[in-house]
């Protein structure tokens, strides 16, 4: 057994001393618990938290990213296939998916939208029954009609859409942008990632830091809950009040920074001491920014009813306070993915998001918010324009399709009222102004001020990137 050092006098506890003086072995325990996967993962080399300023002018100060987690049908919202009716239940003509190169392209019928499009807006464009709030802001969206991907699984999909890596651990877009532009509140952190019902699938690796320092990792508030002791966890302490708490934190802060003289290098425990104090100052800020009952009734009735509506006033209140990314997900697990039942479920996730969103836009529009604020909504991949049918007794569904899917892009410097790209005939693949996931990122963090090939973070003896060694900024889609 190892017998603890003599304590030199003159020389202060240190906590290695205090934890092993008093047999607080289980105090050991419960340090590395509270430290958790971030002290594990956070970075080596230079700790940034302040902003660090965009490398150009930015045309966005703010990111939203409204994630249809589970993969929404492109033919079925915002991207009309009219061919698919001729081919309803009979086998696509091999030449119009030929470019696939897919199992997935044969061996099943094809299956029409049962939703009628409409032209929408000045512009015309055409968009799915199925958003009728949304389609109304539709001269304000630009819609990538030709996006693609490289994981057709929603785990691989989902950390693609987020990391742009589909198994390794690479920080998220959201912690590369308070990485390179910092937040601009002290109080609240600069990512927040707001979704009902709590983790959705991997959980905080979707929000992670990795290697960049853990400060920068997103927080998750569950936004099924209204009380503010429920939306996150632990942000009142119900046995000691503001000034005690104040005491025992500087106590704290006086050891953390004894023990961090004699380990300069080491950003881990760096990063833990911003925490702690970031924490403590959100217990003022989030009682605020976290309030609803602040927001006036006409702002209420505007968003409607339900989770989702009070989530993205939530986010708009956020990105007020100077939260630089918030992420807002329909909900845990992937609420998108029909294999089955298509024409009853779509609809409902349509509806629980398609007033709201559009309220959300209109909402930044009038306080002119929108011009700089870039808001993304998309999954992590699309569907088939074939049925599935996993099992006899359902009614038809789509399958998972990485060749070629639909997000919109609305504010922050983006063409309004425009569609970039094409799918195939029948909706399959991407064949026109392609657009890959690591060129969506590129284009993000452009408009946002960051060169990608720029944005980088030495690790490992390599410097790393959220596009790796790969993505071009997709000019056609910038205004």
């Amino acid at each position: 057994m190892h017998t603890p050092p003599p304590i030199s006098k003159g020389r202060p506890l240190t906590r290695r001393d205090m934890l092993l003086r008093t047999g607080a072995g289980i105090g050991a325990v419960a340090l590395a618990e509270l430290l958790g996967d971030s002290v594990a993962t956070a970075a080596e080399g230079p700790l940034a938290t302040a902003p660090q300023g965009p490398h150009f002018e930015p045309k966005a100060k703010r990111l939203v990213h409204i994630f249809a987690n589970g993969g929404p049908s492109q033919v079925d919202t915002f991207d009309p296939k009219p061919l698919l009716r001729q081919w309803h239940g009979k086998p696509i003509p091999r030449e119009v998916i030929a470019s696939a190169r897919d199992a997935q392209a044969s061996g099943s019928p094809a299956f029409a939208s049962k939703f009628a499009f409409k032209k929408r807006g000045n512009s015309g464009i055409e968009v799915s029954e199925l958003f009728p709030h949304v389609g109304s802001m539709i001269d304000d969206l630009c819609v990538i009609r030709s996006m693609h991907a490289d994981d057709i699984s929603h785990d691989g999909g989902i950390m693609f859409m987020n990391t742009g890596s589909a198994r390794l651990s690479r920080p998220s877009l959201g912690s590369w942008v308070t990485y390179g532009l910092g937040s601009e509140n002290r109080n609240l952190p600069g990512f927040i990632a707001l979704c009902p019902e709590g983790y959705p699938l991997n959980e905080a690796q979707n929000w992670q830091s990795a290697f960049l320092p853990s400060n920068f990792q997103g927080t998750l508030v569950n936004s099924k809950h209204q009380e503010l002791d429920r939306l996150i966890e632990n942000i009142r302490n119900p046995r000691t009040g503001t000034a005690e708490q104040r005491t025992q934190l500087d106590l704290l802060q006086q050891f953390n920074q004894i023990h961090l003289r004699s380990r300069l290098e080491e950003t881990r425990l760096e990063s833990r001491i911003q925490t702690f104090e970031q924490a403590f100052r959100m217990q003022v800020e989030a009682t605020d920014a976290f309030d609803l009952s602040q927001e006036p009734k006409s702002i209420l009735d505007l968003y409607g009813p339900g989770v989702q509506a009070r989530q993205l006033i939530l986010a708009r209140r956020l990105l007020e306070r100077g939260v630089r990314v918030v992420q807002a997900w329909y909900g845990a697990g992937f609420p998108w993915d029909h294999h089955g039942e298509i024409e009853d479920r779509l609809p409902k996730a349509c509806a629980d998001v398609d007033r709201p969103i559009a309220a959300f836009l209109a909402d930044l529009k009038q306080r002119g918010m929108l011009q700089d604020t870039l808001v993304l909504w998309g999954g992590e991949f699309g569907r088939t324009p074939t049925s599935e049918l996993p099992h006899p007794t359902t009614t038809p569904g789509r399958d998972h399709n990485r060749h070629g899917f639909s997000v919109w892009l609305a504010g922050g410097g983006t063409k309004q009222g425009h569609v970039h790209g094409a799918t195939d005939d029948a909706g399959f693949a991407a064949v026109r102004d392609k657009v890959h996931v690591h060129d969506l990122h590129a284009t993000l963090l452009h408009l946002l001020g960051l060169d990608h090939e720029k944005l980088t973070y030495r690790y490992a003896a390599r410097d790393f990137r959220l596009t790796d060694v790969h993505g071009r900024v997709v000019r056609e889609i910038l205004a």
